[in-house]
């Protein structure tokens, strides 16, 4: 799935953040957003939404944490890359241009493109994941509020999430083309 790899700059983000600390992680998710818009556009490809975000955010949190040098505990930076994501997709969601439609217009024929059911799909899906970005910040701020709750139940519910979201993406479509074809 393409838009798996739109989240490698959380991937990276996550890796560094927990090797080195907050400060190099959010450097490495923005470099790794500035090289998939760099990727996209040595293939001739628009940018993405997600990945156009993604450089902004991380961009941002980098120059305050390079600049200000704040006193982030992990899990208020990893809030705030969250809720940033969640925004993300929340405005893709508003303005009717999920952020899955450009990866899913990558794998369909054009000629499905500007179909009430393709986009009707896309929001779904672009939905769950929204649900899945809002677990996440829930729990980040859950931990956050409640000192004495386990990190592993946060951790439990973010895995979970994400789990759901990526195998929801990979199935709903199906269920989708299957029940038209029926």
């Amino acid at each position: 799935m393409p838009i798996l790899l739109a989240f490698s700059p959380f991937l990276a983000f996550a890796l560094l953040d927990r090797l080195l600390g907050p400060t190099p992680g959010l450097v490495a998710g923005a470099l790794a957003a500035a090289g998939l818009l760099l990727r996209d556009r040595l293939a001739g490809r628009a940018p993405k939404l997600l990945e156009i975000g993604t450089l902004i955010l991380f961009g941002a949190l980098a120059l305050v944490a390079l600049i200000l040098r704040p006193d982030w505990s992990v899990i208020a930076v990893r809030l705030a890359v969250d809720a940033g994501l969640l925004l993300i997709v929340l405005a893709s969601l508003a303005l009717r241009r999920p952020f899955t439609l450009q990866y899913a217009r990558e794998q369909v024929a054009p000629a499905l493109w500007n179909s009430p059911g393709f986009l009707r799909t896309n929001m779904v899906i672009t939905g769950v994941w929204a649900l899945a970005f809002a677990v996440m910040v829930a729990a980040e701020a859950a931990l956050l509020v409640v000192p004495g709750l386990p990190p592993k139940l946060g951790i439990l519910a973010i895995v979970l999430a994400l789990v759901g979201a990526i195998k929801f993406t990979g199935w709903y479509p199906d269920r989708v083309r299957a029940r038209h074809a029926a």
